[in-house]
């Protein structure tokens, strides 16, 4: 008897000391509300992929979140907010590839280099989408058209530096044709543009129109991925319609320059757990973004490479902001 209560004794004791661990762990991170900054619109694919994130982030890492849209110069005023702010982990930027174009081509007083990348979550694809009561069937059809239209078929796109931007530039120059590109301060405002007719087409992701995608208001024409998107087994990628177009378009965290290890690695071990999270887990894979988790030092290598891959394109292709 003696024995047994000295067991449960030690039991409870160890409990509560794992339970007191957990508790100092939370604690060590210096803040306990933390803003996230993006400048994507509200509805807009970095906002939304923000806002879900943090759901399920915040009891991992026992923090509150915020999340803030800081919209203009496509991306330039949000990069320089975050480089003008402490780096104390107080602060972070969702970042997807707009920051960097946004740097390269507009050349603003604050850059991505300004910046501390800090983890990577997902690679997320690409893809094209019209209203529900389109013509259009394919990209390829979209292509036929705009040849025979010269500049009458117009594309919505998000900001000015943005990948989609970047990818529909190829496009023209891929197919060899000639189309009016609209861009927008992010994937809300380019859905509301295909949807009341001001574009004929989009490009966007997933997770920004899935209530309209589930609301049969738009369809899904294209991916630019190597395979068909098990979510959406129908809908034809590029490289099918004699297209070579594959995205990579990633999303990730970043923070001003000079962040404390111990902020890192908070961040580092809590955005592991978070992708294994079986709720956030189910978002995720709903809505296609393919898991690329990335440390520190591999985001920073991959994010230089990125850039040089940029320069290189759009000296190619001469594309301009302008």
């Amino acid at each position: 008897m003696r024995f047994s209560r000295m067991k449960t004794v030690l039991c409870v004791g160890l409990t509560a000391v794992g339970l007191l661990a957990q508790s100092a762990l939370a604690a060590e991170y210096p803040h306990k509300t933390v803003k996230l900054v993006t400048h994507s619109s509200p509805g807009g694919g970095t906002d939304v992929f923000l806002r879900e994130l943090v759901k399920h982030l915040s009891p991992i890492m026992g923090v509150n979140f915020a999340v803030e849209n800081v919209r203009g110069g496509a991306g330039a005023k949000a990069v320089a907010y975050l480089a003008n702010s402490p780096a104390d982990g107080s602060v972070f930027y969702g970042t997807t590839p707009s920051y960097i174009n946004t740097s390269l081509l507009s050349k603003p007083e604050k850059t991505y280099q300004d910046l501390d990348p800090v983890v990577n979550l997902f690679q997320d694809p690409q893809i094209v989408f019209v209203r529900a009561d389109s013509p259009y069937k394919n990209l390829k059809e979209v292509v036929e058209d705009a040849k025979k239209r010269p500049n009458q078929v117009r594309v919505a796109v998000s900001t000015p530096g943005s990948l989609d931007r970047q990818v529909m530039e190829q496009l023209k120059a891929e197919t060899g044709t000639e189309m009016t590109i609209i861009t927008h301060d992010g994937g809300g405002d380019v859905m509301l543009s295909v949807l009341n007719g001001t574009a004929n087409v989009g490009i966007g992701e997933v997770a920004e129109l899935r209530g309209q995608i589930d609301a049969g208001k738009i369809r899904l024409i294209t991916t630019y991925t190597n395979q068909r998107l098990k979510q959406f087994p129908d809908v034809p990628t590029a490289k099918e319609q004699g297209i070579n177009l594959v995205v990579r378009k990633f999303r990730g965290i970043a923070g001003p320059k000079g962040l404390p290890r111990d902020v890192v690695s908070a961040w580092e071990n809590s955005i592991q757990k978070v992708l294994e999270s079986p709720d956030f887990k189910a978002w995720y894979e709903k809505d296609a973004l393919v898991p690329d988790y990335m440390n520190q030092e591999e985001y920073k290598k991959f994010t230089a490479e990125f850039a040089e891959g940029q320069k290189d394109f759009f000296q190619k292709y001469g594309i301009t902001t302008d």
